[in-house]
């Protein structure tokens, strides 16, 4: 009977280093994965400050060019042609840079929602380990108590934790695949 206790009690100590090992290395993946989170999402929020400058710069461009447009129609008839085609170049140079701004913007604001969509996938890393941590100590915490207490219900109420726990480590390597 000693050593049909002493037995189990054995499993038990194996089970807790295992599951011990297991909320370390969630541990270590919860910091890297938030850590590329929060740098992801650092990325982002400077390529939106990116295209808000371009959207200052081409909006810029648009007053300029109603002015010169207006000035334009003010002088039409009284101003000489050499006058008239500097103006019309003007407004020709700031359509063409109106219009680089406006595709510039497109491609900044399409890499910013690339690293927002990163920034969401490795938080649900972040997640999946954050849960995996939480069930593995939980079930490390039962394991303790099954060691003082001798009970093996408590045992294997933390293995089934830990297994839960398991799975979700397992639900975050698998995301990163």
């Amino acid at each position: 009977m000693d050593e049909q206790r002493q037995n189990w009690l054995n499993f038990l100590a194996l089970t807790t280093v295992l599951l011990a090992v297991g909320a370390t290395v969630s541990t270590l993946n919860v910091g890297k994965f938030s850590n590329r989170s929060i740098l992801k999402q650092t990325q982002a929020s400077n390529q939106w400050a990116y295209y808000q400058a371009k959207s200052i710069k081409g909006y810029l461009y648009e007053l300029q060019k109603e002015k010169l447009e207006t000035d334009l129609k003010m002088i039409e008839n009284t101003a000489s042609k050499e006058v008239l085609e500097d103006y019309e170049k003007r407004l020709a140079s700031y359509t063409a840079k109106i219009k680089r701004y406006e595709s510039e913007k497109a491609e900044i604001m399409k890499e910013a929602k690339s690293l927002e969509h990163e920034r969401d996938k490795v938080a649900l890393h972040s997640q999946s380990f954050g849960m995996a941590v939480i069930l593995l100590q939980l079930a490390i915490l039962l394991s303790s108590m099954a060691t003082l207490m001798k009970k093996k219900a408590l045992w294997m109420t933390g293995l089934v934790l830990g297994v839960v726990g398991v799975v979700y480590f397992a639900n975050g390597v698998w995301l990163f695949m």
